[in-house]
């Protein structure tokens, strides 16, 4: 097994003046070549856009959108004629397939929205545009990771993508260890620090740090302090 830790002062920056971001990958102007993506993860955005400010108009094509708001809320619009205002507690999933126009907004005119904006690379190409949007707050386990994004469609799980990735989200109001079972271990896992403070491989990850756990290996033993959460990826890596 490797381990990559990505201090959180190692991503790229951004400011439009009404958008403020970090990259943890590659994007716009920021170019790293050490960080171009992990497997089919190719972009974790960490933005935060002014109040009534947003993204215009804008393309997709065969890119799996999973976007996750942590503070305010957006709006969201597209060429499908799917709408939806997303907020802390949400997960929105877009496959954009074989092509999509959308705008997102913030919805308030005084308060910032923070989000992460994450993109797959899909395993199927040339599908046909989708949009779904579920609130998981409900489903979060205390002192724990739910996996709220998975690979299969089912009436009871709207949040699939067109790859084999798997989203969890791990809220600790105590300090608790957890171990995570890969569906393959060939695949690659991206844990990523909402807040808090986490200890994995020995390796301690506070406040936005982020690390890759590849190669070999079929768990990921994770032990939270009080009061974090956590976002962790499984993701093909070929």
């Amino acid at each position: 097994m490797k381990t990559i830790l990505h201090p959180a002062e190692s991503r790229g920056t951004a400011n439009f003046g009404w958008l403020q971001a970090r990259y943890s990958f590659s994007f716009a102007n920021y170019y790293n070549p050490d960080r171009l993506q992990f497997g089919k993860l190719r972009v974790l955005n960490d933005d935060q856009i002014d109040p009534a400010m947003g993204f215009g108009k804008h393309p997709h094509k065969n890119t799996e959108i999973v976007t996750i708001p942590h503070s305010g809320a957006l709006k969201h619009q597209d060429s499908t004629g799917s709408s939806g205002i997303i907020k802390s507690g949400d997960i929105q999933v877009i496959s954009a397939g074989t092509g999509v126009e959308q705008r997102e907004v913030n919805t308030s005119t005084t308060e910032a929205v923070s989000l992460f904006q994450i993109w797959i690379l899909p395993e199927n190409e040339g599908v046909a545009p989708r949009y779904n949007q579920k609130k998981i707050a409900p489903l979060l386990q205390k002192n724990g990771c739910s996996t709220m994004v998975k690979l299969k469609q089912t009436k009871e799980n709207k949040l699939w993508t067109q790859e084999q990735a798997y989203f969890s989200l791990g809220t600790f109001s105590e300090k608790t260890k957890t171990s995570y079972s890969l569906h393959n271990k060939t695949y690659g896992v991206y844990v990523f620090v909402i807040d808090g403070t986490i200890l994995v491989d020995n390796e301690t990850l506070n406040k936005r740090d982020a690390i890759e756990e590849i190669w070999d290996t079929d768990s990921i033993d994770v032990t939270a302090s009080k009061n974090s959460r956590v976002l962790r990826i499984e993701i093909p890596m070929n």
